[in-house]
């Protein structure tokens, strides 16, 4: 059975109202702030006159969230639900081109990185054989080839053939870069510095080893080996016997 539908929409009066509430929905529109008012024109919930303009899609949007939480379909009008803000900048000030902004936030990251290895972690958004941009575009520009010869309007003068050729060409231009970029995010790792010193010869861990023991030896230790060297040390002679 499906979920009830719930539609919070703008009146022609300026005002949102909610139908289709049943007794939870109710609840949950009036705790939102809606307010009940079953009258001609049927039973509905409604924000209050004093509610400002400003405030009416928030409003609106607490109150589908908690349906949507109760389990209930929402219609909510698309005056009432901007949206994420889009993301402007002085060459795209309507925010238009979302993916060219996402490439950029790349490039800013690479500039940022301190060492080699967040390098790599970037360059492997760019260049991930399977899911990396350059990948995406290349599929992207084949894709515009194939789709050329879909349109047959300008098909006498062969323009459509002219300029599925420019963009296979470019595909395959992208494809030879993803070659001879294979494995190059990968790489950048070993730009990373690794001083000699960090790792002691066997020599060196040898003398640490034995220098440690010196130092932590017991008390008991140290009479064992003290008796052991006088042991090892021969005893006085006997004096020899004259007649």
């Amino acid at each position: 059975m499906p979920e009830p539908l719930i539609s919070i929409a703008i009146e022609p009066s300026g005002r949102v109202s909610a139908k289709g509430a049943d007794a939870l929905a109710a609840t949950l529109l009036r705790r939102a702030g809606f307010t009940e008012v079953n009258d001609w024109h049927g039973l509905r919930h409604r924000l209050p006159l004093s509610t400002p303009a400003e405030e009416q899609a928030d409003v609106a949007l607490y109150a589908a969230a908690m349906l949507h939480a109760a389990r209930y379909r929402v219609d909510l009008d698309p005056a009432l639900d901007p949206g994420p803000a889009a993301t402007t900048t002085p060459t795209d000030p309507h925010g238009r081109y979302v993916v060219g902004r996402a490439v950029l936030d790349l490039t800013d990251q690479i500039n940022a990185a301190t060492t080699a290895g967040q390098t790599a972690e970037v360059l492997g958004q760019l260049l991930n054989p399977t899911d990396g941009v350059l990948i995406r575009l290349q599929e992207a520009i084949e894709a515009a080839a194939e789709k050329c010869t879909d349109f047959d309007s300008d098909f006498d003068s062969g323009r459509n053939f002219e300029l599925s050729d420019r963009f296979t060409a470019a595909s395959e231009l992208l494809t030879q870069i993803g070659h001879d970029l294979d494995g190059a995010a990968l790489d950048f790792h070993a730009l990373d510095p690794t001083p000699a010193s960090s790792q002691p010869s066997w020599q060196a861990q040898v003398a640490a080893y034995y220098a440690t023991a010196r130092t932590t030896a017991t008390p008991t230790d140290t009479r064992r080996a003290t008796a052991a060297d006088a042991a090892a040390q021969p005893g006085p002679q006997p004096a020899r016997r004259t007649r």
